[in-house]
């Protein structure tokens, strides 16, 4: 599925279940081969935001790629090339505002959050 997610965002499909679209592309942690997950984003500025959501007790291996290797992580946009971002996760009042925008625009990710016992993680993607 999500192979076919992405090549819609190439073909300019920018949104699905009315979330905004981008493709991100990490290099694996342990295979050092390239990896490119379909996720939604939220505005932050000229930055992207994305939640580590994924279900499960464990963050998801996008997540994990991209903490290893924060220096390959590029993301495309619906029709556009990748360009570099440098990844900073969020932590304390920043996460927690960030947190309140994404809820209140996604209500869905606090209920999924509610059902977890670990809390997602919110990355801030900014342009190199």
């Amino acid at each position: 599925m999500n192979a076919r997610t992405s090549v819609k965002i190439r073909r300019g499909r920018s949104k699905m279940m009315g979330m905004d679209l981008l493709i991100l592309n990490t290099v694996g942690r342990r295979s050092g081969q390239p990896r490119e997950t379909p996720l939604a984003w939220f505005a932050d500025g000229d930055s992207w935001l994305v939640v580590a959501s994924g279900g499960g007790s464990q963050h998801p291996d996008w997540h994990g790629n991209l903490m290893a290797h924060p220096e390959s992580v590029s993301v495309e946009l619906p029709g556009h090339d990748a360009a570099p971002v440098t990844p900073y996760q969020l932590a304390g009042a920043d996460r927690d505002e960030a947190w309140q925008r994404i809820t209140a625009a996604q209500p869905r990710y606090g209920k999924y959050q509610s059902k977890s016992d670990r809390q997602y993680p919110v990355v801030r993607l900014t342009p190199r």
